[in-house]
């Protein structure tokens, strides 16, 4: 299936990362310390992950003063960065994926909710910068599902949208597809199952790594 693209480009968290954990119980944290924000379940917090922090805080408190949001996003880099100990990791098998992926001469690059910041010490810690040929981040571009983001690849690349795929775990990459007018491939393993996956019309729905390569 994949030999029909050039360029596949990847969400990271609950995709490439292992990290829905440590996302979650940090934005729980979060809101906490800020004060006066609505307790939400793990669901329902984990439903945000793929957006940019100020797209995803309108997404969990819509009804939540905006002047509270600069504090939230402060105590949550400072959660995910220092403070919390849940761990986060590649999912097992992931470098052995890339690798054989670009082996086979694919094009492979990043398109996150993530900050630069935040994208770039992931790399560094993961070891996967040899890997990636462009990376893009919420900050630098515009949140998922504004399409930019690809649009931005595709343009520094020189590659058609009908010769990238983009694989994700939430229906935010779905809609970053679409938007984009490439194709996607859904993963199981993160935020959003086959059933959600399967409404944004990817051209599959894989549960393992093994399927993609």
């Amino acid at each position: 299936m994949l030999t029909n693209y050039k360029l596949v480009i990847f969400d990271w968290d609950g995709t490439v990362m292992d990290s829905i954990a440590r996302i979650v119980s940090s934005l729980d944290e979060a809101a906490r310390l800020t004060g006066g924000l609505p307790e939400l379940s793990f669901d329902e917090l984990k439903q945000m992950i793929g957006l940019s922090l100020d797209k995803g805080y309108t997404y969990l408190y819509p009804d939540a003063p905006l002047e509270k949001r600069d504090v939230w996003k402060k105590h949550y880099g400072e959660q995910f960065r220092e403070l919390n100990t849940t761990p986060h990791k590649l999912y097992d098998g992931v470098m052995e994926a890339l690798t054989a992926l670009k082996a086979r001469g694919h094009l492979l690059s990043v398109a996150t909710g993530k900050s630069r910041p935040g994208l770039d010490r992931a790399i560094q810690e993961t070891k996967t910068d040899h890997l990636f040929v462009a990376t893009r981040t919420a900050d630098q571009t515009a949140s998922k599902p504004d399409p930019l983001m690809i649009l931005s690849i595709l343009d520094e690349l020189n590659i058609a949208p009908h010769e990238a795929v983009m694989v994700g775990d939430t229906s935010h990459d779905m809609l970053l597809a679409k938007n984009a007018g490439v194709d996607a491939i859904g993963v199981t393993w993160g935020v959003h199952d086959e059933g959600v996956l399967s409404d944004y019309a990817p051209v599959a729905v894989i549960a393992s790594l093994d399927a993609l390569v």
